[in-house]
């Protein structure tokens, strides 16, 4: 595989390969701001990623720790992008149990696919007026 003998790829298009984000823009702006830092340090998108660094990614209230395996420059299917890193067995516990609580937490909710019907929002007033 070519990728793996790139020896120099940027932060930002590494991150957009292995798919944790969907434009390389994106990943650009999740550097910019603090949510990706690489062996624990702040960088800069261009900042250039080799094999062996760890990175941590926060995606929403999700964090990921993963060590860099394989470079790539190249964004292909989900199965080659996940041969770029590794996860760290904690990190995978983490985003599992928050996934779990997620899916706990909503407690069965499923809301309407449709509008209220008149009869609908006369039972919602009801029940917010006491």
């Amino acid at each position: 595989m070519k990728e793996e003998h790139e020896a120099r790829v940027r932060l930002d298009k590494w991150l957009w390969a292995a798919r944790f984000f969907k434009t390389r823009s994106l990943a650009a702006q999740a550097v910019e701001g603090g949510r990706v830092r690489l062996d624990e340090q702040r960088v800069k998108p261009a900042k250039e990623v080799h094999v062996g660094d760890e990175l941590r990614i926060h995606i929403g209230e999700v964090e990921w720790i993963v060590s860099v395996r394989a470079l790539s420059s190249q964004r292909r299917g989900a199965p080659e992008a996940q041969q770029l890193y590794e996860e760290t067995e904690a990190s995978r516990q983490r985003r599992l149990e928050l996934a779990a609580a997620r899916k706990a937490g909503a407690g069965g909710f499923r809301a309407e696919a449709r509008r209220p019907t008149k009869r609908d929002r006369r039972r919602i007033e009801r029940l917010t007026r006491g």
